[in-house]
């Protein structure tokens, strides 16, 4: 199956991905529209510390999308931030191979 279908990534999302902390606060990088599907679902997530945090979108995009934690992401003109980046690749199994985040 390889990548997720072109059909279900009917979103746009705008993500300007987390460099680190700089001597003014967090630093992120160019931002960049990414073909998405998007799942406005609250859920419990844990954070990269292990605290349970709330999610209240999860945004489903190509493998090669870039969004680590702590992203700046805009999603239906609402500014929000990346608390977890998972690949999901099946290695050349028939799976749908993507990145899920969780935003805040």
């Amino acid at each position: 199956m390889g990548e997720l279908p072109a059909w279900l990534l009917r979103h746009q999302v705008l993500v300007e991905p987390f460099e680190g902390e700089g001597p003014f606060g967090p630093e992120y990088g160019e931002q960049v529209t990414e073909s998405a599907f998007v799942d406005d679902k609250r859920r419990l997530v844990r954070d990269a510390e292990g605290a349970e945090v709330v999610s209240e979108t999860t945004v489903y995009m190509r493998l090669d999308a870039t969004c680590p934690t702590g992203s700046r992401v805009t999603v239906n003109g609402r500014v929000t931030y990346a608390i977890t980046a998972s690949r999901r690749d099946g290695g050349g199994l028939p799976t749908p191979d993507h990145l899920e985040v969780a935003l805040q």
